[in-house]
């Protein structure tokens, strides 16, 4: 058959029937006679084809066919020769072989005896390896990547793949082409080249040939490769069957794996069904290119048709989707024929991987990236128990505006994705919050947040969980991970039992110096409710002062117009100026009058140190800077703080030295040069001083004592944050000696009194800070029903608890502590009587059982027979508890026993016929001061109410799990359900306290990490690092002798409340301004104000019957104070009030004060030392025989008096000059009524 020479027909369509055409239009005359099997095939007159005309694709077909089959038949033949020449020739040895593996200990005789030493054994041939074993090794470690040669071979490998499939889809279905003239030619023949050398490396690392030869990847070798060398030899390409190259992209996800990509589940199973559905696709679509292209065989290829690969591949795509728009479709039988197999199986693959593909690339986190740190902006990562709930009060309170600028972006990880309440609140901050999904335990997730860069990581916990043991386990795992990853990040976390805390420390890098921190709930919860028993209505003050409220005015002359004036004050620190330097803080005009905001228990003795950081209460933090830009010189006489600003003075900057060198002068009271406090040593290590010591404290600081501190334990490890004094600082019992070197007068006895000191009573804990008394049997503090009512409590605390054997302990110790601190007299401790289950207290008495003046009446709170045994209506408190109330999935129900309670006591009615017996009751009279007390004591007259008769009337407070349960306490108020707790009436009345008002100290923390400090020892009675490393020990106090170091401790400051209707303040609580009364306690008691307790009524012109009373922090210095006030103050450690026994006794108390508190109290003025000795030493004899004598004759009701306790005679100094120095004698009397067994002053 001949061509047209000059014909050059393209082929990239496939269309053999264009160049068929165009050689019958040019030649319509002639007389040659075609056949039917004449094809015409594309050439260039120097391309020598053989065999013009005729289609080759039966050669190209056979090369791969006898590739095939021809290695298929040599594998069998060898296998079957190989087993004939094993069976027939090597039987035997076989059999020897086996022999001597089942046989190995062949040193031995058949008959079980050794082998004698000439019997030689047979030297057994160590087998080797042999080079088609190493040579077999070596490939499979290649084309596993399991070397940097192998993973370099797989990533080329899959490249060339990729190049060569794409090339295939552009090149003609037949065509004549000169190998050494045709480039693409060339490019295919090296592919197929490294195609072919990578068979071989698979061929010799198979261990079964056969199965190698039959799989896949075999079978697309033997398709694709053989042909090409074909059309090197025949100046010829057939594109035949290389579309199965498109079958290699199934082992796309093995390849992934090989390289370390891949590494999820997920991740593998999304990229397998991705590659298997379109290397399927590919292939079919492969197939239908070749034979629409081509045509029948048995039709001479003449029903062809033009079409390209990327029309078979929609053509495949529309077929398996059954959707079939019939723009495209096959013509060819076996098109067709093909198609009906393909949509059975495509349809089916359609259906089952298509939903799976989408569920997978659903299922992937949404926020599964990577945080960007901005440059010049902080960061912290928030985790733990992340909720709509905990969220939402963390934000509020961290980014309230009441702040300074928060340059801080908030990054939450949690394992769990937000919901879309969540969400939407994530969305509502974006500019300042960022939500990633994952754990804190996993390193990952760790690096994917930045953990390492971050200012500090921030755990929240579930407070409402039913196993607290539990998650506080989850949180303590939470620090370890996060500590091993980066052992320098600062940890603020939530705890919610405080015996947990002891796990923290076994936490090599958890250092509290540094800034790590734990905010333990139940010990924070139960100290705010024990500060409540001292001053009724503080729980509520302290929680709106370290929680950021918004300021809401009322216009209405109502109760609440004032206490929300004083919910918008919080707690701030800020260093003050150094005009304040030098200056005493005992004239409280110097700092009240021109910033109006206070400054925490500050000494009348102390002078202001160069650096000193300051306590403010303060609606803002705006207010707050002014005390640092207050200027004498520009800024004397200013009235309106506002005008406050910061001059353009300049400010001496003093080097650390200078700064300490000063600051010693001012201690020592002598000039710079003369001082010689600062020692050598300490000048030579200036930087180590600066980043152990800081130069500021609370209030004040004494930095002469941080100079000899510094000299005794150089060097120290602390951060320059941590080490402070105990007005709001973390503190240390051991540095008691250096305080003591300031308040040598107020302290230190003289050498008679140290001389008649009990140095072997040990009548407080080993760090001096608790009233202790040795361990006592559960057994002997158990009262009955009878024997309460005989012991006639009055003045006592009742702790009404729900529990049981199945119930998480609350920490009832936590509780107890800060009624049992130190800087309390022994007289002075209120008696603390547990009501509930006794099975319950048991597990609870572990802790509790080194406690003075503790009884329990095992009975239940319900019971109105046990609350009066306990005369309920005498008590100065009564705390009601549940342990049962995370065990309720209902939110409504869970405070249900605290409710009934309540309301059951608040119904109950009572007989005043013992209301002579509440006389002896000190109520809420600041301790130390008593109604016998001059009229100079600053306390003079307050006193409850005549009697009790109503159960409205006594002081109680309820724990409340969920806070809108607030609603059913008071019958009379018209709380909403939805108002905010701090909003309603029994929260800002102080009977109400809820876990959750704890939630803001996580951020102010965060922002200031004094503010916990300031807490943690206002409220539990201080309670510091050293203390809770002895508890980790042992969970049990330890009894510490009296030493000067131990007593030294016991002077700190205390929460109490001042009565205006009578005493010293009478003058000042009818009309007289808040202000006043401010400066005026300052000066003349060194007690420093901060709040108000007010009838809630007391605004009416009419009188009420209403007792209940609300609070208002830091009111204005023009607001005006009404006779019924109470004033919250905090008061320094009172020397002079130790007293002996307060006596119950009725007829102890004169016709005046029958409707009063008063104690038996004799002063005598002091005459010379000698007197006082002998006088001191023979009443101590006789009160210990007279005691001794009571004690075997009477009955105890409580059981840790200790039993050589006397009293013992102490120099005071007073705070005024004009008042001469004085000792207490004290005096028993008997009673009627069995009293409450007290110890006799121990210090």
């Amino acid at each position: 058959m001949l061509a047209e020479a000059d014909a050059t027909v393209t082929h990239g369509s496939g269309n053999s029937m264009m160049s068929r055409n165009n050689y019958f239009n040019k030649n319509p005359d002639s007389s040659i006679s075609m056949s039917k099997m004449d094809v015409i095939i594309p050439f260039s007159p120097d391309v020598p084809c053989d065999n013009n005309g005729q289609r080759m694709w039966w050669a190209f077909l056979a090369s791969s066919m006898v590739t095939f089959f021809g290695g298929l038949f040599i594998i069998l033949l060898w296998r079957t020769l190989k087993y004939l020449w094993t069976v027939c020739c090597h039987c035997n040895i076989k059999k020897k072989e086996a022999q001597k593996v089942n046989n190995p200990a062949n040193s031995q005789a058949a008959d079980g005896t050794a082998k004698g030493p000439d019997e030689k054994d047979e030297v057994v041939p160590a087998s080797e390896v042999g080079w088609m074993t190493s040579v077999k090794d070596w490939a499979g470690v290649m084309i596993s990547a399991q070397t940097l040669t192998g993973r370099v071979l797989v990533r080329v490998m899959n490249i060339y793949v990729t190049f060569s499939s794409f090339c295939l889809f552009y090149s003609p279905i037949e065509s004549c082409q000169n190998f050494y003239k045709d480039f693409t030619l060339q490019i295919d023949m090296f592919f197929n080249v490294f195609f072919l050398l990578y068979f071989g490396l698979r061929f010799i690392a198979a261990n079964d040939k056969l199965w190698f030869w039959l799989e896949v990847n075999s079978v697309v070798d033997f398709f694709t490769v053989p042909p090409v060398f074909v059309s090197v030899y025949l100046n010829r390409s057939w594109l035949g069957l290389r579309f199965l190259r498109a079958l290699r992209l199934i082992q796309f996800s093995e390849i992934l794996q090989f390289l370390n990509i891949l590494k999820t589940s997920n991740s593998i199973k999304l990229v397998n069904l991705c590659s298997i559905f379109i290397s399927t696709w590919l292939t079919a679509a492969g197939f239908i290119h070749l034979v629409e292209n081509s045509g029948d065989p048995w039709e001479n290829f003449q029903n062809s048709q033009s079409l390209s690969y990327w029309e078979c591949v929609y053509l495949l795509m529309v077929t398996m989707s059954t959707v079939g728009y019939g723009d495209v479709y096959a013509k060819t039988t076996l098109g067709r024929l093909f198609m009906v197999f393909f949509i059975l199986g495509g349809l089916a693959m359609f259906a089952s991987y298509v939903p799976e593909i989408i569920e997978l690339i659903g299922n992937r986190k949404k926020y599964g990236g990577s945080y960007s740190a901005v440059n010049g902006r902080k960061h912290i990562v928030v985790c733990g128990h992340i909720t709509l709930e905990s969220v939402s009060n963390f934000l509020k309170d961290f980014l309230h505006k009441d702040r300074d600028d928060v340059n801080v972006e908030i990054v939450f990880l949690h394992n769990i994705s937000p919901n879309l309440e969540l969400e939407a609140l994530f969305k509502r901050h974006f500019t300042q919050v960022e939500f990633y999904q994952g754990s804190v335990l996993n390193p990952h997730d760790l690096a994917r947040v930045k953990i390492e860069s971050a200012d500090a990581c921030l755990i929240l916990a579930n407070k409402y969980c039913p196993d607290p043991d539990a998650e506080d386990a989850s949180n303590i795992m939470r620090v370890i991970s996060i500590k091993n990853y980066s052992p320098k990040i600062r940890i603020i976390t939530q705890m919610l039992q405080y015996h947990n805390k002891a796990h923290l420390l076994n936490i090599p890098s958890w250092n509290w110096k540094e800034g790590d921190d734990a905010i333990c709930l139940a010990e924070l919860k139960a100290g705010f409710i024990a500060q409540s028993c001292l001053a009724q209505g503080l729980s509520t003050m302290l929680a709106n002062l370290f929680s950021m409220r918004s300021f809401i005015e009322i216009e209405e002359d109502t109760w609440q117009k004032y206490y929300l004036e004083g919910v918008a004050n919080e707690m701030y620190t800020e260093y003050l100026s150094s005009a304040f330097v030098g200056t005493v803080l005992c004239p409280c005009d110097v700092i009240y009058l021109p910033l109006p905001s206070i400054l925490i228990n500050p000494g009348n003795h102390v002078k202001m140190q160069e650096g000193t950081l300051g306590f403010f209460i303060a609606s803002d933090a705006k207010e707050v800077k002014r005390a640092f830009f207050y200027c004498k010189a520009c800024h004397d006489d200013i009235t309106d703080p506002k005008r406050i600003k910061k001059c353009g003075c300049k400010r001496p900057k003093m080097s650390v030295y200078k700064q300490m060198k000063l600051a010693c002068c001012f201690d020592c009271g002598r000039s710079e040069r003369d001082c010689s406090c600062m020692s050598g040593s300490v000048h030579s290590n200036m930087d180590t001083l600066q980043r152990a010591y800081p130069l500021s404290s609370v209030s004040v600081h004494d930095c002469a004592t941080t100079l000899r501190a510094f000299e005794d334990e150089h060097p120290s490890t602390l951060s320059p944050k941590k080490k402070q004094r105990n007005g709001g600082m973390r503190n240390s019992p051991n540095n008691s000696p250096n305080m003591m070197s300031r308040h040598d007068p107020l302290l230190i006895p003289g050498n008679e009194q140290m001389e008649n000191m009990d140095m072997n009573l040990k009548q407080y804990d080993s760090t001096g800070m608790f009233h202790w008394c040795p361990s006592k049997e559960i057994e002997k503090v158990i009262l009955t029903r009878s024997e309460a009512s005989m012991t006639v409590l009055s003045g006592h605390v009742v702790v009404c608890i729900f529990g049981d054997v199945t119930s998480a302990l609350v920490g009832l110790r936590n509780l107890v502590m800060p009624l049992r601190a130190s800087n309390f007299h022994y007289h002075e401790l209120k008696p603390i009587v547990f009501v509930g289950s006794l099975e319950y207290l048991r597990r609870e008495w572990e802790t509790l059982h080194n406690f003075p003046k503790v009884s329990i009446l095992p009975g239940t709170p319900l019971s109105r027979a046990d609350l009066r045994a306990v005369n309920i209506n005498l008590c100065d408190m009564c705390v009601i508890l549940s342990a049962n109330q995370n065990n309720i999935d209902d939110a409504s129900l869970q405070d249900k026993e605290c409710i009934l309670a309540s309301l059951n006591i608040k119904s109950m009615q009572f007989d005043d016929s013992i209301g002579l017996l509440q006389a002896n009751s000190q109520g809420f009279t600041p301790p130390g001061m008593d109604r016998s007390s001059p009229d100079s004591s600053p306390v003079h007259g307050l006193a409850r109410q005549a009697s009790v008769t109503t159960g409205a009337n006594i002081p109680i407070i309820t724990e409340l799990v969920n806070d809108s349960n607030v609603q059913f306490l008071d019958q009379d108020d018209d709380d909403d359900p939805d108002t905010e707790l701090y909003l309603t009436q029994p929260f800002a009345c102080g009977t109400a306290f809820a876990v959750s008002v704890l939630d803001s100290l996580m951020s102010a923390t965060y922002f200031n990490d004094n503010i916990l400090t300031l807490i943690r020892t206002l409220v539990t009675g201080g309670a510091t690092p050293e203390l809770e490393a002895l508890l980790a020990e042992e969970n049990a106090l330890q009894g510490g002798y009296s030493t000067p170091q131990t007593l030294a401790n016991r002077d700190r400051c205390r929460v109490a409340q001042l009565a205006l209707y009578d005493g010293p303040f009478a003058d000042l609580g009818d009309g007289g301004c808040y202000g006043d009364l401010f400066c005026k306690a300052l000066k003349t008691y060194n007690m420093l104000c901060f709040g108000i307790y007010r009838l809630r009524d007391a605004h009416l012109a009419t009188p009420s019957q209403c007792t209940k009373r609300y609070v208002i922090t830091n009111p204005p210095y023009e607001f005006e104070l009404v006779p019924t006030d109470l004033i919250f103050c905090l008061m320094q450690f009172d020397h002079n009030a130790g007293q002996s026994r307060t006596s119950l006794s009725h007829s102890s108390h004169s016709s005046h004060s029958s409707s009063k508190k008063s104690s038996s109290v004799h002063s005598i003025p002091t005459t010379n030392r000698q007197n006082r000795s002998s006088k001191a030493r023979e009443a101590g004899h006789k009160q210990n025989a007279t005691r001794m004598n009571r004690m075997s004759q009477e009955r105890k009701w409580f059981t840790d008096e200790p039993e050589n306790a006397y009293p013992r005679n102490i120099q005071i100094k007073p705070m005024s000059t004009h008042m001469a120095n004085q000792v207490n004698q004290y005096k028993s009397t008997s009673s009627l009524i069995p009293p409450i067994r007290e110890v006799e002053d121990e210090c």
